[in-house]
């Protein structure tokens, strides 16, 4: 992304809508996200050869990087392309990043994900032109942060850390106004966007 990363906060609500887990247990959306730890979150696809196994291997590393606060964290990983990501697959494509369990990846049906993503102001018509985008919310009723471009594990564990109450030193400079018209806030309701270096 030009000019760098991009930091954003907004008051995203969760559609009242399915998911399925790569165990194949059915849920709502509210209850793969709303179990009482911070959410890190991210929208993949198996087939994807560029962004999702990149932001896929980030998460594998904040994991990593989280140690023994790696489970403090709800990881959440959803299927953009759900005709094709059965549960078998998302359990195969888990697997390529260190094993199933290690976060939980959802699919659901093809209108629902539509419905998710454009939730997250992240539908950008159809999954050739996914963006690297990573969510991540304190709790329930919490804004979310919004994190635009390729982020490395350390950006994504120092804003958990923050989340959780663990504040440590960032790069980013200080917040300024964001703006409606943006592609980090476009179709979403705007707040403070922060640059990072990238």
């Amino acid at each position: 992304m030009a000019g760098g990363l991009v930091r954003s906060e907004h008051a995203y609500a969760l559609p009242a809508l399915k998911v399925t887990r790569a165990d194949g247990k059915q849920m709502t959306l509210s209850e793969a996200m709303d179990d009482g730890r911070p959410v890190m979150l991210n929208f993949v696809y198996t087939s994807c050869t560029s962004i999702c196994p990149i932001t896929s291997q980030v998460f594998v590393e904040v994991r990593e990087r989280l140690g023994a606060q790696r489970d403090a964290v709800n990881m959440v990983s959803i299927s953009i392309d759900p005709e094709q990501d059965t549960p078998r697959r998302l359990t195969e494509y888990a697997k390529r990043f260190g094993g199933a369990g290690t976060w939980a990846h959802y699919t659901s049906s093809s209108a629902d994900a539509v419905e998710i993503q454009r939730a997250f102001d992240a539908w950008r018509g159809d999954k050739m032109n996914h963006q690297p985008t990573t969510y991540l919310r304190a709790a329930p009723g919490k804004p979310w942060v919004r994190l635009d471009g390729f982020y490395g594990p350390d950006a994504l564990v120092s804003e958990f850390r923050k989340l959780a109450g663990n504040p440590v030193s960032s790069r980013c400079s200080t917040p300024t106004q964001g703006s409606a018209t943006s592609s980090a806030t476009a179709g979403a309701q705007a707040g403070t966007t922060t640059r990072c270096e990238s």
